[in-house]
């Protein structure tokens, strides 16, 4: 880690926020690696010459910004922000693992069931088809970032026991991986409930995806509503001229 330069700027601008610029600089600049500690509140406040009030205050602000997140009884650390390509349809375990981290799962439901008729329609079948229904909370280094909620036609999916943190892995075992899709992504803020799995504040930031996707010869197999954490994942889509 870097020492952190501070330097004040003019009395315009509250010491709090000269110190929150100043760390989200750093960070952003490399001086920090995400996951990585950040010093301790003394130490702040000694290194800028502030009160362990302001350094507080300041420190909160860029936890409400999600650059930074507090672990109970561990102490402050910057944020893992994972990046989806808008591009391209890849499972977030791939995702995750892409960046040398490993992904997590925390099971809420796992049945068979007939799907609703929205579900139904999504999927283009029959009211009657026999479908999975998968319910989990996706972890990231132990932290929770999003909950999903999948539906998937029994036939691509014979063994749930067998389903551990990637749903397309399984797919691709019983020779049905997605190859194609549709994705819908619109801002949204967190209900109490899905605040309270999440670990964040009730009516947070979140983004909240609708996908549904295809395999080689058409046949949608997969339909799922997913919440995530505002801080924590963003999209990043390549643009070139036309």
């Amino acid at each position: 880690m870097r020492e952190i330069a501070w330097t004040r700027e003019g009395e315009g601008t509250p010491l709090y926020l000269q110190l929150a610029r100043s760390l989200r600089d750093h960070i952003s600049g490399g001086g920090i690696d995400p996951g990585s500690a950040l010093p301790s509140e003394r130490d702040l406040s000694e290194i800028a010459g502030l009160s362990r009030v302001t350094v507080r205050k300041g420190i909160k602000q860029l936890i409400d910004e999600g650059v930074l997140i507090r672990k109970q009884g561990s102490g402050t650390f910057v944020a893992r922000r994972i990046e989806a390509r808008g591009a391209r349809l890849n499972s977030l375990s791939d995702d995750i693992r892409s960046r040398g981290e490993e992904p997590g799962v925390v099971w809420i439901y796992r049945s068979y069931a007939r799907p609703t008729e929205e579900e139904a329609a999504a999927l283009a079948v029959p009211a009657t088809t026999r479908v999975a229904r998968l319910g989990r909370v996706r972890l990231v280094g132990g932290e929770p970032l999003a909950i999903e909620h999948a539906v998937i036609p029994a036939d691509y999916m014979p063994d749930l026991d067998a389903l551990q943190d990637s749903l397309y892995q399984a797919l691709e075992t019983h020779g049905f991986r997605p190859t194609s899709g549709t994705q819908r992504v619109r801002a949204s803020l967190a209900t109490q409930t899905e605040a309270g799995i999440l670990c964040i504040e009730p009516n947070s930031a979140v983004l909240r995806i609708e996908r549904s996707t295809r395999i080689p010869d058409g046949r949608t197999v997969e339909f799922t509503r997913s919440v995530y954490r505002g801080d924590r994942y963003e999209f990043v889509t390549e643009l070139n001229e036309i």
